[in-house]
């Protein structure tokens, strides 16, 4: 799953069903995350994009969307936020809150 910075984030976002994970590398849930979200990215196919953004890195992004704990996943249509999630999100659910976008 593609790592994003502050540089690209806009873009990626613009266009279509974006969801964004604010995670870091040392954090234990945001490691339960990745295969669920790598799961959801197979289910999707090209319809819903999956990027990645690590506020060990990017601080001042995760600062501009009040992120406080991680993961928080944060979904995007065509540049608008429309949804966040703190903490774990289950397969089914997060699939079922996305598919209301597509």
């Amino acid at each position: 799953m593609e790592i994003i910075n502050e540089k690209e984030f806009n873009e990626k976002i613009k266009k279509g069903v974006v969801l964004i994970d604010f995670f870091a590398t040392w954090c234990g849930p945001c490691r339960m995350m990745s295969p669920i979200l790598e799961n959801a990215q197979e289910e999707f196919g090209e319809d819903v994009k999956i990027y990645k953004v690590d506020v060990d890195q990017e601080e001042k992004l995760a600062r501009s969307f009040g992120i406080m704990s991680i993961p928080t996943l944060i979904l995007f249509v065509n540049g608008q936020q429309k949804e966040k999630h703190i903490g774990l999100w289950m397969q089914d659910d997060l699939v079922e809150t996305v598919k209301k976008y597509l």
